[in-house]
């Protein structure tokens, strides 16, 4: 059983963390600065320009060909948005709903 690491906001200035992670389980989403994309499924068109852009890989394709965002990983940078040409992505407060 792998035991769960602490946030990197739980950690002392200059810690040492004892083994390093990957991007599996490094949740990059607790960087998130109070907003994060949302995708209105009636207004996307699956172009997928969102997901070649994200820089985190937090654009998912769905096995239907839906568009969802992965807020374990989202850091909340808006590139997505800026490039969706269909206007299908919006960036909502932390604390709403959506996605």
């Amino acid at each position: 059983m792998m035991k769960e690491r602490p946030s990197w906001r739980e950690l002392p200035i200059a810690a040492v963390i004892p083994e390093p992670g990957n991007i599996a389980v490094s949740k990059t989403g607790e960087w998130r600065m109070g907003v994060k994309p949302s995708v209105d499924q009636s207004k996307c068109q699956r172009c997928y320009v969102c997901w070649a852009y994200c820089p985190d890989a937090s654009v998912v394709i769905g096995e239907d060909g839906s568009v969802s965002i992965d807020y374990y990983y989202c850091e909340g940078c808006g590139i997505c948005w800026k490039v969706c040409p269909c206007n299908a992505i919006e960036m909502v407060e932390e604390g709403a709903g959506g996605g």
